[in-house]
């Protein structure tokens, strides 16, 4: 394992039923595929060793008899391999007969664990052979010639790493009570299932959806593999599932109704899931009792590192198959926060300035939305121009074909006259465009919005994102404050997806064009002189970096906590052919910096929604001391970029 991610795979070996020395060499042979690709653990089928469907010929003793020595086999097979392998074989113990899992890595046995819950209802009758896990009165037994306790205390089995998976069989995790619920509170990273289950019409898309919600709930990963073509089809039809989850989420599938063997290997991120585990208190609540016998397993070589599993470059977007509901969640959000706000206040006036930008336009569409749920006249909306020394007619006749569009009331109010008279008064030379230059005229701004909204009683709308919050890319008491602010949870990557998608629904038919002239402008605060021709000169991603590197950087470290150098590495995956390394290393070095500098102003928040799982509101989800020092972060930073 490296950067938390531990190589899995779940395998459907092709079986004869009953034909033991036939389904071994398949499991041999899935077994060396999945130790060539990297694979750690690789899990099989229920009863992959006989088949699932002997029935009555789990009686004979010649079937169980090759069955331990299929074991023996796979002993020897593993000797020399690190990968752990869990296969599903018949075991007798005493005078019973147990569905178990056995745990095999180096020639060993590190384990055997017994099916609990026994289905035996409609299509199946495991009572009719097998004992639960239940009736195993605990003990020592020698299979294949290795002396193994049995009993059916749980176990969480752990790598050399320190990963911990546990196992459960098919109908366990059906049961309302599944084993995996103690397992992953004791401890169990991943679960894996050995599993038989047949098909019928529904019936996959409700074991897809009861996986994902039993890997969500327990927030773990887990490693699905159930038999396939072989298997007799006397009444029923196994149609193979090898299924990879990771906390909800579907990681890998395999071919069902294949006629082929299959072999699923996916990387699950144990970092994330523990990370998960560890900021969620009702997690380590449900802990207490929880217990199960740890056993470790050997230690094995390194191995060259390969990431496998999709880094999506923009983990803040929506999916396209969740497109429209997404979208519509968040827009909502934001639109129901601004609502409570109005209502709770007896306001039916807003104030908000209006540059032609993202922010202030999304903010402009939201509070437009707001008013017209509210049934308030759009009049009640004051849209404020405040052009100054770096604003292009671009920007200015966007914003204010925008507001006319709209049917809000619209005001422009210049700051020249008044910045310019403020730099006489604190004796600041107007031809140096330096920090001072551009935080008088963002503060002037923020001065009118408010004194407007005194004037008319009415509440400012703050248009500020999270990227921008994340970075400090706002002026102190400038457009950092506001009475609301609409988009502090909404990344700037987002807001441009949320104007696009807005753009294309017929109510905003009519401010289609100007809405997409938005999104193409360059991202500019406007405070410092256009070029000759007009054009925008300040270039917000020329001077801090581009918004989605920062949005990932962001995403990666408060949603996971991951470090400098591990999201460096899925940069590099996510970002390949875009971005160089040194260019990532350089404006995560960026990020990291300006994020701990820049706490000061996320400390004294205005209120706003949270639309997502990471916020920066010191109220809700992030409360940082503003005096945290970045030299840890730094250092790794400088560590990478030698």
């Amino acid at each position: 394992m490296k950067y938390g991610l531990i190589k899995v795979a779940a395998a459907i070996p092709g079986v004869r039923v009953a034909d033991v020395d036939y389904n071994v060499q398949q499991i041999e042979n899935l077994i060396a595929q999945a130790e060539g690709k990297g694979a750690e653990v690789i899990v099989f089928p229920e009863l992959s060793v006989t088949g699932y469907t002997c029935q009555d010929l789990f009686r004979q003793q010649l079937l169980l008899e090759k069955a331990e020595e299929a074991i023996i086999k796979l002993l020897d097979f593993t000797r020399k391999l690190d990968i752990i392998s869990v296969v599903g074989v018949p075991v007798r113990i005493g005078p019973l007969l147990y569905n178990c899992a056995v745990v095999v890595q180096g020639g060993t046995i590190l384990g055997v664990v017994p099916k609990t819950y026994l289905p035996n209802y409609c299509e199946f009758y495991e009572k009719r052979w097998f004992a639960s896990a239940a009736d195993l009165m605990p003990q020592d037994i020698y299979l294949a010639g290795s002396l193994i306790h049995v009993s059916a205390e749980p176990i969480v089995f752990r790598t050399c790493d320190g990963v911990g998976f546990g196992i459960e069989i098919c109908e366990d995790v059906w049961a309302p009570l599944p084993p995996s619920n103690n397992l992953a509170l004791a401890g169990a990273d991943i679960i894996l299932n050995l599993s038989a289950t047949d098909e019928l019409l529904g019936k996959h898309n409700y074991l897809c959806s009861l996986l994902a919600q039993q890997s969500a709930r327990m927030m773990c990963g887990y490693v699905y593999s159930s038999c396939g073509f072989g298997e007799s089809t006397q009444d029923v039809v196994y149609g193979g599932n090898a299924m990879i989850f990771e906390n909800g989420r579907q990681l890998a599938t395999g071919d069902r109704f294949s006629l082929e063997p299959q072999l699923q290997i996916q990387q699950i991120d144990v970092e994330r899931l523990r990370g998960e585990r560890q900021n969620n208190t009702t997690f380590r609540t449900a802990q207490d009792g929880a217990t199960a016998r740890v056993v470790y397993a050997k230690s094995v070589n390194a191995r060259p590192f390969e990431l496998v599993r999709p880094v999506n470059p923009h983990p803040f977007i929506p999916e396209d198959g969740q497109m429209t509901s997404s979208c519509e969640e968040i827009l909502n959000i934001q639109t129901m926060g601004l609502c409570r706000r109005l209502h709770h206040t007896h306001c039916d006036k807003a104030v908000i300035g209006i540059s032609g930008g993202l922010d202030s336009t999304l903010a402009l569409l939201v509070v437009v939305r707001a008013f017209d749920k509210l049934g308030l006249s759009r009049k009640g909306i004051i849209g404020i121009t405040m052009p100054g020394f770096g604003t292009t007619d671009r920007t200015h006749d966007n914003a204010v074909s925008l507001m006319t569009s709209l049917g809000i009331s619209q005001r422009e109010i210049s700051i020249a006259k008044s910045v310019t008279q403020h730099f006489e008064d604190i004796g600041h030379d107007a031809a140096v465009h330096d920090v001072t230059y551009e935080n008088s005229q963002a503060r002037e701004r923020t001065q009118i919005l408010m004194d407007v909204a005194n004037q008319v009683g009415g509440m400012v709308i703050g248009t500020g994102d999270l990227s921008e919050l994340a970075l400090g890319w706002c002026t102190y008491n400038g457009d950092h404050m506001s009475m609301y602010g609409v988009n502090g949870g909404v990344p700037k990557t987002l807001v441009q997806y949320l104007i696009r998608y807005l753009a294309q629904l017929p109510a905003f038919a009519e401010q289609r064009d100007v809405l997409i002239d938005v999104i193409e402008t360059p991202i500019s605060p406007e405070l410092t002189p256009a070029d000759e021709q007009g054009n925008i000169q300040q270039k917000t991603e020329d001077l801090v970096g581009p918004y989605e590197l920062h949005d990932f950087f962001l995403y990666y470290m408060l949603r996971w906590g991951f470090r400098p150098s591990k999201i460096f590495m899925l940069a590099q995956h996510a970002f390949e052919g875009k971005y160089d390394d040194e260019t990532i290393c350089h404006w995560l070095q960026t990020f990291c910096r300006r994020f701990f500098n820049q706490q000061f102003k996320r400390s004294c928040l205005p209120d706003g929604p949270k639309v997502g799982s990471v916020s920066l509101s010191p109220r809700g989800d992030w409360r940082m001391p503003s005096d945290a020092f970045s030299t840890l972060w730094q250092k790794e930073c400088e560590a990478l970029e030698r």
